[in-house]
């Protein structure tokens, strides 16, 4: 397999976002789906409105989500809602909590874990997405990028139910009793990745990833209770392949200077987070080896 290629740049600004879209060279058009993560109410690391509002609104993207398995400010659509307002996402774009109503399921082809993936009802309305995350750490999956905004955050409250319990149970009640592998939740997420991709790539509709890497915290942005970051903003990475451009955030921990790295580090590997990229790239979902281009 060829390298895949991922490109870089250091400055976090909207301008330099619309770049490093621009240079993807592929143009997203019809109704387009932008997935982020919404927030916690009383995060602060998620990717702010004014930094992504202008590039939303170029491509005439619609902000995609759903409710959240654990309890809390985003668990029914009413307060998810609520909470993308308050965090200043409804005045950029229209917000679509995909699993309002309905759900379906997408096979997952080969997986050890999981014989599907649940999904929100609304996105077969969209013809193409841009997976937009935000990279840092997280609690229970080491870290999170774009695999993990299209496994967990694609799915509907009961799809993360169904990945978090690694197929034992689509019960969010039931699913944090779960007893599995930590090992096994990892490749659950990427199961879950690999099945959205394949959903789109049969519909022919193109996906794109972007990941910020700023506000580098060891904890998620849906942890109401983030910690601060423990090392400096990286820059933003962007690239047709998901798991090319989650290798890359990853490499770039690994390869800092910046004494804070090293609590990253420790997270995502106590949580086993780094074998999200190997696995998913046995699944046939992309490939571990890139070349980075600096667009600076």
């Amino acid at each position: 397999m060829e390298k895949a290629k991922v490109y870089f740049t250091k400055n976090i600004t909207p301008e330099s976002l619309i770049k490093i879209y621009e240079k993807l060279g592929v143009e997203l058009t019809g109704r387009v789906g932008v997935k982020v993560s919404t927030g916690e109410k009383g995060s602060r690391g998620y990717l702010k409105a004014d930094l992504i509002g202008p590039l939303v609104k170029k491509i005439n993207g619609t902000i995609i989500e759903c409710n959240t398995a654990y309890p809390g400010s985003r668990n029914t659509a009413e307060e998810h809602l609520k909470v993308a307002e308050e965090h200043g996402f409804t005045k950029i774009a229209n917000v679509d909590i995909m699993d309002a109503n309905e759900e379906f399921k997408i096979p997952v082809v080969n997986g050890k874990h999981l014989k599907y993936d649940i999904v929100g009802e609304t996105l077969k309305d969209y013809d193409c997405m841009l997976n937009l995350a935000h990279g840092k750490g997280h609690a229970m999956g080491g870290m999170g990028a774009n695999l993990k905004n299209q496994s967990i955050g694609v799915a509907s409250r009961n799809g993360k139910a169904y990945i978090h319990s690694c197929g034992q149970t689509e019960d969010p009640d039931k699913c944090w009793q779960a007893i599995y592998e930590q090992k096994d939740f990892i490749e659950s997420m990427a199961e879950a990745a690999k099945a959205v991709a394949d959903y789109f790539k049969e519909n022919n509709k193109p996906i794109l990833y972007i990941t910020v890497m700023n506000f580098l915290s060891v904890d998620c942005d849906c942890d109401a209770h983030q910690t601060d970051p423990v090392m400096d903003d990286i820059g933003i990475v962007a690239s047709l392949d998901p798991v090319a451009n989650d290798q890359a955030f990853i490499d770039m921990i690994w390869n800092s200077d910046d004494i804070g790295s090293k609590k990253l580090q420790e997270r995502v590997d106590r949580q086993v987070g780094r074998h999200i990229t190997e696995y998913a790239e046995s699944l046939g979902l992309g490939t571990t080896e890139y070349e980075l281009i600096n667009i600076d």
